[in-house]
């Protein structure tokens, strides 16, 4: 379910302020400008000093990719690729060409490019490999922005409570103030560490899985791209990429039954983590 994420940091939320309030602590208790500054003015501080504007600047983009990012669709790109080694196998690699410009996915569009322009295969796997490394390079940019803030917010929290100890200490003649002001104090810790595993360390491996989940879909495309220009049988094509395929997804990427022939599927759905690549 897309949703996941949004869902999971909103039941942590709920179940943190629920049990303070259960334990009979008000909402309101919780609420210190002060601390809040300390600790999420100084991890962005931290978090950009370690890393550059640029992966900043796409901080926006990352958390809408971590709320909606859709599933991949292993099966799809198994009809597809099955259905497109039909086509090659009756009428030809070069009848392909056709079919490529109507692909919505660049990764496998290239590919199958390579093999409509001859290209050797060695060259082919080399050529769909370097981009897979890089993507996932630049996956990993992105999703250190959230890893390193989840490192730095706790950290910070500590500084902010230090510094609300401080000011209680510097006001030891006023008893009657020591209490909210400790108070205030740990809230700074309470911030740090809340907003470390309640939000950026969750949607760092939320961007970790959604960027494996893509790399898995490009690896199944690349044996899918050279079982085509090898010309196999599109029951071998299939039977081999069943294997990126999970069980309970298989169903929907069966061979058709009775040796029917399978239509090429173009239209499927884009992959993920488009705006975090």
């Amino acid at each position: 379910m897309k949703a996941s994420t949004a869902i999971g940091i909103a039941a942590a939320v709920f179940g943190l302020l629920l049990g303070a309030m259960m334990e009979g602590s008000a909402v309101g208790a919780f609420i210190n400008i002060p601390a809040a500054l300390i600790v999420l003015g100084g991890t962005f501080g931290a978090t950009l000093a370690s890393t550059s504007w640029e992966a900043m600047k796409r901080i926006p983009a990352l958390y809408k990719e971590a709320f909606s990012s859709e599933k991949p669709d292993l099966s799809g790109r198994v009809d597809l690729l099955v259905g497109l080694a039909d086509r090659a196998r009756r009428d030809g690699l070069l009848a392909l060409e056709g079919e490529i410009e109507q692909l919505d996915d660049d990764f496998t569009r290239k590919g199958l490019q390579l093999v409509v322009d001859g290209t050797e295969p060695e060259l082919i796997l080399q050529v769909m490999e370097n981009e897979i490394d890089g993507t996932s390079a630049r996956h990993a940019v992105g999703r250190s922005v959230f890893e390193k803030a989840g490192g730095f917010a706790p950290t910070m929290g500590i500084i902010g409570t230090v510094m609300g100890l401080v000011h209680v200490l510097e006001n030891l003649d006023a008893p009657e103030t020591l209490g909210p002001a400790i108070s205030g104090a740990f809230i700074a810790t309470l911030y740090g560490v809340a907003s470390a595993n309640v939000i950026f360390l969750p949607v760092g491996s939320r961007l970790k899985h959604i960027s494996e989940a893509e790399l898995a879909l490009r690896e199944l495309t690349i044996e899918g791209v050279l079982a085509i220009q090898a010309g196999d049988n599109p029951r071998i094509v299939a039977d081999k990429l069943m294997a990126f395929v999970p069980p309970q997804e298989r169903l929907a990427a069966a061979p058709a039954k009775g040796g029917e022939e399978r239509a090429p599927r173009v239209a499927e759905q884009p992959d993920p983590v488009r705006a975090a690549a």
